[in-house]
């Protein structure tokens, strides 16, 4: 049987470009795509596949927060973030969350393969193109760490947060999330009250800052 892959990314040329190269790569094989990271975690449940490729920055719930999940849930699952982002905050964010690999969008089509084998192997895979970043990031110690999105809210804050931030109602947060309401409305409270933040305009720039979401292209 071979490597049992899922392809998580939310541009869609992105996912068939990288299907129809991993479909020519003896011993690999696309079982599903992703365009979200609320799909990934879906789909990781239901296929359990071997290796998930991660985008990070996404709608409905971001790379970081889903890899999160996933690795709660099924820890065998191997992930490598695929991202354009080269800040330290995302790579340590990842690797943080439980990555295997991390690699930047314009690495060659071989460096994914490689990292692919890398990860199921039981090792680490960090891109040649990012190692003097994560090099020091370790040297600085994690004082930076202080004050991030990721050690001041919540992981539901974090997405109740990501969900506000692009735009969507409290109905709609309740009914993606399953919670009510009033649920919502609490833990926003709680957002605001924790970053001192009162207005939406000011939370969805925090968000952009931090890495929860994209602005808007």
């Amino acid at each position: 049987m071979g490597i049992r892959i899922i392809l998580v990314d939310d541009h869609a040329i992105v996912r068939s470009g990288l299907a129809r190269l991993m479909q020519q790569q003896s011993g690999m094989e696309v079982i599903a795509q992703a365009d979200n990271g609320a799909s990934a975690v879906r789909l990781a449940k239901e296929m359990s596949p071997d290796v998930m490729i991660m985008d990070i920055g996404m709608p409905d719930l971001n790379g970081i927060e889903a890899t999160r999940q996933i690795l709660r849930e099924t820890p065998r699952i191997k992930i490598i973030a695929l991202s354009m982002h080269s800040s330290k905050k995302y790579i340590r964010e990842m690797f943080k969350a439980g990555a295997s690999g991390y690699l930047l969008k314009n690495c060659p089509f071989e460096e994914l393969t490689e990292a692919i084998k890398v990860v199921l192997d039981g090792k680490s895979y960090i891109s040649p193109s990012i190692s003097n970043v994560v090099i020091g990031n370790y040297v600085c110690g994690s004082a930076q760490e202080e004050g991030s999105v990721f050690s001041v809210l919540t992981e539901r804050e974090r997405e109740v947060l990501q969900l506000l931030a692009e735009g969507k109602t409290t109905k709609q947060i309740a009914d993606h999330l399953y919670i009510s309401p009033k649920t919502v409305e609490s833990h926003r409270l709680k957002i605001m009250n924790k970053l001192d933040i009162d207005n939406i305009a000011q939370l969805t720039k925090y968000a952009i800052q931090e890495g929860l979401t994209l602005p808007e292209p």
